[in-house]
This record gives C-alpha cells, sequence and structure tokens, in this order.
C-alpha cells in the first residue's frame, strides 16, 4: 500500500458577509471581498490558526466590543496575512503587511482599533490600500 497523503485543509471558509475597500476622497470600492466573522473572545483567540489555505478574496473581520491598542500574533497560522487595524469610524488606522506564519512576535496596531481584517499577504500592495482608506461592511443574510 502507498504512503497516505494528509490533505486536511483544516478550518474551512464560511462566507458570513461581504467587506469592501474605498480609496480615501473616493465613492466606489477599490474590491469587495467575502468576509467570515470573529466576534466572541474565543472566534478572537481562534481567527486563522490552523487555516492552510484562503482565497484572493476572502478574510476574517474581527470586530470588538470597544475601540483600544489590539495586537495580534501568528501563533499557529500556516497562511502569511496582511493585518488591517480599522478604527471605529471604519477608517484604516494601518496595516502589518506579509507576516510570518508561525510567529509568536506581537503584531501591535500602534493605535485604537475596533475592527481588524485579515487577508492573504499581498492583498494591501495588490490593491494599494492604506491608512485612511475606508471599509464598509455587512452580515449576509
Amino acid at each position: 500500500m502507498g504512503a497516505t497523503i494528509n490533505s486536511d485543509p483544516g478550518p474551512q471558509f464560511c462566507k458570513e458577509g461581504e467587506l469592501s475597500v474605498v480609496r480615501k476622497g473616493f465613492s466606489q470600492p477599490l474590491v469587495v471581498i467575502d468576509i467570515e466573522f470573529a466576534v466572541t473572545d474565543e472566534e478572537h483567540e481562534q481567527g486563522l490558526m490552523y487555516r492552510k489555505k484562503m482565497d484572493p478574496l476572502q478574510g476574517m473581520f474581527f470586530i470588538f466590543e470597544r475601540e483600544k491598542e489590539q495586537s495580534f500574533w501568528m501563533h499557529n497560522t500556516f497562511i502569511p496575512l496582511d493585518i488591517l487595524y480599522i478604527k471605529a469610524d471604519s477608517t484604516i488606522l494601518g496595516m502589518a503587511e506579509n507576516t510570518e506564519p508561525f510567529s509568536a512576535r506581537p503584531i501591535p496596531s500602534n493605535g485604537n482599533a475596533k475592527y481588524v481584517l485579515e487577508v492573504n499577504a499581498g492583498f494591501c500592495s495588490d490593491y494599494q490600500i492604506g491608512p485612511g482608506d475606508r471599509i464598509n461592511w455587512k452580515k449576509t443574510e
């Protein structure tokens, strides 16, 4: 018998909403992606850990109770990510691009954020997303 190949892709994406990014001063979105929500403490802690892949136009959207300094890490995260820190008024505060998988190094928001968006590494560069750009999001029915 041949060797068994472990093809477990890890947790699967579950579309729960959509998010658009709009360049500062414009009204048309640069890009629209499907999002999965992380709202509870357990969902915040789990994040994208153990996920082996994510499509280019998918992301995880973290919602926190209040705007405050946020810090993420890449513990047990297989996918290099871009992490966007977003203020309560939906403007992008800043980003950490191309984060290192499996790293325990803290990745701080460097300011108060209420939302965090995790997407595949290269997303911010591909769409030229930067601080001051805005997001709009909605849950799907």
